[in-house]
Parts: structure tokens; C-alpha cells; sequence
């Protein structure tokens, strides 16, 4: 019984030194709370950072990113035939004979021509119509079959394929027609036609002719493009534009674009739009519709460059009967929309289209 009082005092000397440890703890607590709230910052907003992208291969480079930002193509384009379909048809030897009249036509025609001597300048229809009038956007033959005869402002006459081949001849040649009964040309419709076999008449394809190119909002500039033209051009056309013949001296292997034995002034690539979109698709030799090298001032400005240089005149008193149907870079007047023959030939040309359109439209 002696021992009960000297135990409760032992346990009430515990339970006190409990409560104190507990508000010590308890004043700990508020104390840490009172730090957390006035001295920690609040938490920043998470910065995502967007990684780059690979390739289909894995890599993570910057061409792979860019080419992941095109728009694929998916244009069904014209397909020229296969010779090799042209087993069995009656017609075989005319068609290879007019391709190969296409592809090297100065063999036939040119300084050393084989069917008639210095009749032309030099060059191959394929000079224009590459790959022999295959190429997509380059100039091809695939609506020529589907879409004459047709009426041409140019002439403002009706105009069958005939007409049209010895347009080249005259023009882009700068040489003399050739008979229309005559073996020769019966060769090149013949293999002009077999390319629009599969074409529908009436018809153009996707592919034909020349890609769009965007107008300037200036003038072309003939001294920028000497810069294009000496950069680019020079090593295969020659820094005076006179090409290189082959050795035998038959035909170019790379066409002149300026001086006697180039197109003369009444061709279609003397309208800059028509130069400016050949080479924009097409030049240097080798780059495709789908990856120019060229930018759209450049192409611009090397077209003027070149066609400001000196070329064979044609007598074209004839072209374009009525002078309202004149294109807006035909850089010879008259004119009736108030232009002059320097702005038709190099730019602007939105406006020139625009004043056209409104006297059409009157």
C-alpha cells in the first residue's frame, strides 16, 4: 500500500513531460507551416519544350524536318507511253522516226542535216520539248493531239498540227517550214499524236505544257539575272550564251540562248512568263517541277536577262489581228490597254492583266 502513492507520482511526472513534448511539437508544427507559407515561392508553370521530330529512318535532322512540313504531291500527272508497247503496230518505224526527228532534230536539219542543210539553226525540238516531248512540265506534247485544230489568237486562225510544228521550225528554230506531205513531218505528227494516245480529246492532262509561276510585284531585272545567268547557267550555256556543239559540229549539246543560232523573237520563250516558268522547273539541267533550284526571282530575272540579249527578228507585222488578244508580256505594241513595250516585256504584270481583264469584260 506504500508504494501506490510514489508510483502515481512517477506516471503523473511522465504524462507531464508527454504533454510538454507534444506542444512543443505542436509549436514546431505552426512554426514550420508559418515558414512554408510566407518564404516558399509557388510553383512555376510547367514549360513543355516540343522535341523535334525524326525521320521515317530515326534521324533527328533539320532536312528531315522540313521535308516532313511539305504537302506530298499526289496529282495524278500524265504518264508518256512506252516505245516498247509499240510492238506490232503498223505505224512503228513513222513514230520512232519522229521521235528521233524530235529528239535530234538537227541531224536532219541543222548545219550538217542529213534531209536538208542549214535549214534551221542547230538546235533539237527537244532543246524546248525535253526528254522528246515527255517531260512533265517541260514543255510536253501530251495536249497537242487532244486539243487540235484550235483557234490561236496568235495567228487568229484555226490551226491544225501542221501549222503548229512549223511554228517551231519558223520560230524557235529559226528556220524554214517543212512540207507537210513530206515523210518528215508525217513522222513527227504521227509520234505527237501516239503520245496523246490515252489523252481524251478535248482534254488537257495534269502536267502539260509549263508549271504556273507566280507574278513579281516589280519588274524583272535584267542586271540581277546577269548574276543568275553567271552563276548558273554560264558553265553549260557559255558566259556569251552561244552553247556548245558537239564535236562533230551536227547539232547542241547545249542549246545557244542568245546571238544567230537561237530562237528569234517571234518563239514563245520570248515572252518572259514562258522563259521564267521553263527554267524555274526545268534549269539547271536536270531539276524537276517538284524541287526547283531556282527561286521565283531568280527565274524571273534570268528570263529577262536572256531575252534582252541579241537574237534573230522574225516578221510578226501578222501576229495577234486583234490587239486586245495580246498577251500581257507580247513585248512588241501596238497595245490598247496604255502599257508600253517596256513594262509588256519585263514586268509588272499583275496590273497589265488586271486592265485587260476590265477591257474584256467592257
Amino acid at each position: 500500500m506504500n508504494n501506490q502513492p510514489k508510483a502515481d507520482k512517477e506516471l503523473a511526472r511522465l504524462v507531464s513531460k508527454l504533454i510538454n513534448v507534444i506542444i512543443v511539437l505542436m509549436v514546431m508544427v505552426v512554426a514550420l507551416s508559418a515558414l512554408l507559407f510566407f518564404y516558399i515561392p509557388e510553383p512555376k508553370e510547367e514549360i513543355k519544350v516540343q522535341g523535334p521530330e525524326p525521320d521515317q529512318y530515326g534521324n533527328f535532322t533539320d532536312a528531315a524536318k522540313q521535308e516532313a512540313l511539305k504537302v506530298k504531291d499526289t496529282t495524278n500527272y500524265w504518264i508518256a507511253p512506252e516505245t516498247s508497247v509499240l510492238e506490232g503496230n503498223p505505224a512503228k518505224e513513222k513514230i520512232l522516226y519522229g521521235q528521233d526527228l524530235i529528239a535530234h532534230t538537227a541531224n536532219y536539219f541543222g548545219p550538217q542535216g542529213k534531209v536538208f542543210k542549214s535549214s534551221t539553226n542547230g538546235m533539237n525540238c527537244q532543246n524546248c520539248h525535253l526528254n522528246a516531248g515527255t517531260k512533265i512540265f517541260g514543255n510536253n506534247y501530251s495536249a497537242v493531239a487532244s486539243t487540235y485544230p484550235k483557234f490561236r489568237a496568235r495567228s487568229g486562225q484555226i490551226e491544225d498540227m501542221y501549222k503548229r510544228v512549223n511554228d517551231c521550225f519558223e520560230r524557235s528554230l529559226n528556220g524554214k517550214a517543212i512540207d507537210t506531205n513530206s515523210n518528215e513531218m508525217q513522222a513527227i505528227v504521227a509520234y505527237i499524236k501516239w503520245l496523246g494516245t490515252d489523252v481524251k480529246n478535248g482534254t488537257v492532262p495534269e502536267g502539260a505544257g509549263l508549271k504556273k509561276l507566280a507574278f513579281l510585284d516589280r519588274a524583272a531585272n535584267p542586271e540581277n539575272g546577269k548574276t543568275v545567268y553567271t552563276q548558273k547557267c554560264a558553265s553549260c550555256h557559255q558566259a556569251n550564251g552561244e552553247g556548245i556543239m558537239n564535236g562533230d559540229k551536227t547539232a547542241y549539246t547545249y542549246p545557244p540562248l542568245w546571238g544567230n543560232n537561237s530562237y528569234n523573237d517571234g518563239a514563245g520563250l520570248f515572252r518572259l512568263s514562258n522563259f521564267a516558268k521553263y527554267v524555274k522547273y526545268n534549269m539547271p539541267l536536270g531539276v524537276n517541277h517538284d524541287s526547283p533550284q531556282l527561286t521565283d526571282e531568280e527565274a524571273w530575272d534570268v528570263a529577262a536577262f536572256v531575252n534582252s540579249q541579241v537574237r534573230p527578228k522574225k516578221d510578226i507585222k501578222k501576229d495577234w489581228p486583234k490587239i486586245e488578244e495580246k498577251p500581257f508580256d507580247h513585248p512588241f505594241g501596238p497595245y490598247k490597254d496604255g502599257f508600253s513595250e517596256e513594262e509588256h516585256k519585263y514586268g509588272p504584270y499583275q496590273p497589265i492583266k488586271d486592265k485587260l481583264a476590265a477591257l474584256k469584260n467592257k
